[in-house]
This record gives C-alpha cells, structure tokens and sequence, in this order.
C-alpha cells in the first residue's frame, strides 16, 4: 500500500546513513530537484568523476573560450541516464530547458547552459552532472522509514562551495547530526 503524500523533499538534502550499502549512494549527499507523489528526482553533489568539463565539452564539440572551465570536475549525478547532462546553478540567464527549484538554484538539461560557461557568461556558480538519482512514487519514502536516508533543507554553499569530500558530513551537521558518532550496523533489543 502506498504511503500517502505529505511533504515535499524539494530543496532538500538527502544524506545517506552509515549503513546504505548500496554502491549507488553509500556516503552520498543527493540534492532533491523535485518531489511530488509521483515520485523524486535528485543529483548526487559529492562523486566527483574523473572526468573534466573540457574533456566533456570536446566531446560535445563545444568551443571553449574560458580555460578555467577545463579543469571544472564533472559529478556521477546517480546511476538513471548516465549519459545525459544536468547542470545544478545559482539563478542567473534563463536557458531552453531549465528548472527552477527556488528563487536561487536551478537544474538545466539544455546545451546552451554548457555553451554559456564555455564562454564564461554561465551561472556564477555550477555543479555539472552526468546522470540523476530518481524513485517511483513512495518509493523514497519507504526508503525513509527504514532509516536508508537523513533529510533536511538545502544549503548552496555546501553544493558549491565545500569540496566534495566535505559535503556528507557538512549536510548532517546542519541537522545536528555527527555522522563519525552513528554505526553502520542496525541495532538488535
């Protein structure tokens, strides 16, 4: 039986707890672009890969004007439609195919967003991904209950200001929590 829909995950971290053993999300933090009853959709901000936005962009035969933008890293976003980019930004021109989470982040799927950074007149801040994390409807939520995830409000500067290595823990410290102090293993009365 499906849970039923109350609050919405959307501009929230996802933290994964110690004892996710899935390979996809163990020690991850996913920012939630949507949210509704029929399902979420998310990015993971802290998997870096070892892949550049110059080597992607070459392969997209996009033009780079900026060479800073080369050595921009490019995130394992989740393991749904690896092959397709998203880029996470800070508000700023509007592109052909954007979604504006809050007044401050967006989530864009256009070329013209990797056209515009190449050129250096992108969104002042920017988190490119290969790939999302998605769940069906209640899926997520089942995910909560059995302790598979910490939830709580976004903040930016964690997406684009932390290195990557920092991000897992710095989420559940805006929750209060102390990852390091929390055991992998489930409790047993």
């Amino acid at each position: 039986m499906p849970m039923p829909f109350s609050t919405s995950l959307t501009n929230h971290f996802l933290i994964a707890m110690p004892g996710l053993q899935d390979p996809n999300f163990a020690r991850t933090v996913t920012y939630v672009c949507e949210h509704t009853d029929q399902g979420a959709m998310g990015i993971v901000i802290n998997r870096p890969l070892d892949v550049t936005l110059g080597e992607l962009l070459a392969q997209l035969e996009i033009t780079v004007a900026q060479s800073r933008v080369r050595q921009i890293p490019v995130y394992q976003g989740g393991p749904v439609q690896v092959d397709r980019g998203f880029v996470l930004h800070t508000a700023g021109p509007a592109f052909d195919s954007t979604l504006n989470i809050t007044p401050d982040i967006s989530v864009t799927t256009s070329r013209d967003v990797l056209e515009a950074i190449a050129n250096g007149e992108g969104p002042e801040q920017t988190l490119i991904a290969l790939g999302y994390a998605g769940w069906g409807g209640g899926q997520l939520e089942q995910e909560m209950s059995a302790n598979a995830w910490l939830s709580g409000p976004a903040s930016s500067d964690i997406i684009f200001q932390l290195t990557p290595s920092e991000r897992w823990l710095a989420a559940a410290q805006l929750l209060g929590v102390d990852l390091n102090l929390l055991s992998g293993e489930a409790g047993h009365a």
